[in-house]
């Protein structure tokens, strides 16, 4: 991109800018009201678009809070669901109710993940919430994607900010993938910087972030480790030295499809091709036929996905595609302690965790 359009994009990216701060300033200042549900509520999210590592790092909250005693339902958005419904129960904390097309693709994956959470969708969650607890006992909410989601109260507000892309946080929406400004970091309980490894262990993000707040709450480093590799459609499982040495065309529709390249590359796959499709994309017949046929001419041994995208491309595939998707688990790298601490939510109720 060269530095005049750059520069031009700049400009067209302030007027977004600074549509975040008055939305935040007039929360703030009491202009529009903020509501609180009857339990703790924990926000997971984000300052950019597209991907952080949000749906693991949910799943190992709930892992955490169920190991306390609590019985935890997670809020969605549901975003780029089928279903028209305002509230839709995906989970009840027994079964499954409801497909990835009607729950989202991430609400679904959660569902699945974590069979003792309650996990719902709807645009309005202080509704969605109320709606819950009409029908289910619920200790606390876990409220995914929710830090610009400040209509709603929460009790920790837990912002996930990646260590791979220092680029992406230097600038608002068009240039950069900041959907507010840096120092809305500031209203966070603790900051998790994720994808940190040996390559990236989150130093550069973490001076950005403090040059733009000037101080910082606590910080927890977090990993994302694959874990065995799952076939689509059958649920067989192989350890992650099974394809060592095989070649293997990739696809997936997730926000960072180069971190998921990175990731299969390290497991001594060759990636011969990658198929990057939209987040949350609905696949069709047509997208595994032209998948089906890269890998034919690229002379693949196997097709490999994202668990997010195999619930989604399972009905689609046939016996004899070779197709299995890597099964990830998050690891807290550091930080551990000061995140325990946080969960114990019979303390930190009544705790703002930041503005709203």
């Amino acid at each position: 991109m060269s530095r005049g359009l750059r520069s031009w994009l700049r400009w067209v990216g302030y007027p977004y800018e600074l549509a975040a701060r008055l939305r935040l300033w007039g929360y703030t200042h009491g202009w529009f009201s903020t509501r609180r549900l009857p339990r703790p509520v924990i926000s997971v999210g984000n300052l950019t678009v597209g991907g952080t590592g949000k749906t693991p790092v949910v799943m190992y909250l709930v892992e955490r809070l169920t190991a306390h005693g609590k019985r935890v339902a997670i809020l969605s958005r549901g975003y780029r669901r089928r279903s028209n419904a305002p509230q839709l129960l995906v989970s009840d904390g027994q079964q499954v109710l409801v497909g990835p097309d009607e729950a989202g693709d991430e609400p679904y994956l959660i569902a699945r993940r974590c069979p003792q959470a309650v996990v719902a969708v709807g645009a309005n969650r202080y509704a969605l919430g109320q709606w819950v607890l009409g029908r289910l006992p619920v200790d606390c909410f876990l409220l995914d994607d929710g830090f610009q989601h400040v209509q709603l109260h929460r009790d920790l507000n837990l912002l996930l900010v990646d260590a791979t892309d220092a680029a992406g946080i230097q600038a608002a929406l068009p240039v950069g993938r900041l959907r507010e400004p840096l120092s809305a970091a500031a209203r966070a309980s603790a900051i998790l910087i994720t994808r940190v490894d040996e390559a990236h262990g989150g130093e550069s993000v973490r001076c950005l972030l403090l040059d733009a707040c000037g101080s910082l709450p606590s910080l927890v480093r977090v990993g994302f480790r694959a874990e065995e590799f799952r076939r689509v459609g059958t649920g067989e499982r192989l350890p992650l030295d099974a394809f060592r040495g095989r070649s293997a065309v990739l696809f997936s529709g997730i926000g960072n499809a180069e971190s998921f390249r990175a990731l299969v590359a390290g497991l001594g796959i060759t990636v011969v091709e990658m198929l990057a499709f939209p987040d949350h994309v609905h696949y069709t017949r047509g997208m595994i036929d032209t998948i089906r046929a890269k890998a034919k001419a690229c002379g693949a041994d196997l097709l490999v996905t994202t668990e997010k995208d195999a619930d989604k491309v399972a009905p689609l595939l046939v016996a004899e595609d070779a197709c299995w998707a890597v099964r990830l688990r998050t690891e807290i790298v550091s930080g551990q302690e000061d995140l325990e601490r946080l969960l114990r939510l019979d303390s930190a109720r009544g705790r703002t965790g930041g503005h709203a």
